[in-house]
């Protein structure tokens, strides 16, 4: 098969594009012909920081396509199926094995292109706002990186349960496309002070979630803009460096801080429930994901360097 690989951790550059075997098919494996991948902000992050088990490595979290084989204790699916898999590699190749579990049925006449950025995006958003973070009605999150895949679903999900919705991006233009998604409030990191705009917004109070994409430097001006007592999300490090929490700024704050891995859960029933629901409403279009780009599989290191550098609004997809 054409697949994508690496053998040692770094940019783009190390990525490589070629011929390796096809992924083998054990009792409880989904073999899936992808269509589309999705190119997640764990994909980069991966690259670059975690070393790979075995070599070569075929990265990728997320793809749409069609079932081509089933191990003999699959029980939910067969050939022909339409499915979105999640692995924690894998799916930058023509073929794509993922356990049953993490694999999840595309709704009769849904746009596989619209399937296969839902999963990760959506339930991410969902877990830090709801599942871990609490937000209920009338609350006030912050989400920092509102502009991309996690960020614009958060965007809509919050807004859609009824809370206001403070969101970060790098220019009013990106703001201005972020506010018909459901955005009260948008700040333009890069000319206005965070905190103080959150202060301002809440009365003095301060905002009852933070939801963090970015990581960076910018960590410190959340947790100020963070109420008292507040919750803060750490899910992702968009900025590329790895902010850390200070133990009696904790304790000062008296603030809740949250690690999000919702791939963790993907194989639950907890989970598969949610994503039925989430691929529901993304094929009614009460829910979307732009894409900004889309490459070929062959032009991988292109599309790495795109995500890394450019900060797409939405996602990106490749194509084999």
């Amino acid at each position: 098969m054409k697949a994508v690989w690496y053998n040692e951790n770094g940019g783009p550059e190390v990525l490589h594009h070629g011929d390796l075997p096809d992924p083998e098919v054990g009792p409880k494996t989904v073999l899936i012909q992808v269509k589309v991948i999705s190119l997640e902000g764990g994909d980069l992050l991966n690259r670059v920081h975690t070393p790979p088990a075995r070599v070569p490595h075929v990265p990728g979290y997320q793809a749409a396509g069609m079932v081509v084989a089933v191990g003999a204790e699959v029980t939910r699916f067969r050939k022909g199926d339409r499915v979105v898999g999640f692995n924690w590699s894998g799916s930058h190749a023509a073929l794509f094995a993922v356990p049953e579990t993490y694999a999840y049925p595309v709704p009769e006449g849904m746009d596989l292109d619209v399937a296969a950025v839902v999963p990760i995006a959506f339930g991410t958003a969902y877990d830090a706002l709801f599942t871990y973070g609490g937000l209920s009605s009338g609350e006030t999150v912050l989400i920092q990186g509102a502009a991309g895949g996690v960020g614009l679903a958060a965007v809509q999900l919050a807004s859609q349960a009824g809370a206001t919705v403070i969101g970060t991006a790098s220019s009013p233009q990106r703001l201005a496309r972020i506010t018909p998604l459901g955005l009260t409030h948008g700040i333009d990191y890069r000319q206005e002070d965070i905190s103080a705009h959150c202060k301002e917004i809440t009365g003095g109070k301060g905002v009852d979630l933070v939801l963090d994409l970015a990581g960076g430097k910018g960590k410190d001006a959340l947790v100020e803009a963070l109420r008292g007592h507040g919750r803060y999300a750490v899910i992702g490090a968009a900025e590329g460096t790895l902010p850390t929490f200070g133990f009696f700024e904790m304790i000062r704050k008296a603030m809740q801080v949250t690690g999000i891995s919702f791939g963790r859960d993907m194989h639950t029933p907890r989970v598969h429930e949610l994503l039925a629901d989430l691929l529901a409403r993304a094929h009614a279009g009460s829910l979307v994901m732009p894409i900004e780009r889309e490459f070929a599989l062959a032009d991988v290191v292109e599309a790495h360097r795109f995500v890394a550098e450019e900060h797409p609004f939405g996602r990106v997809v490749m194509r084999p």
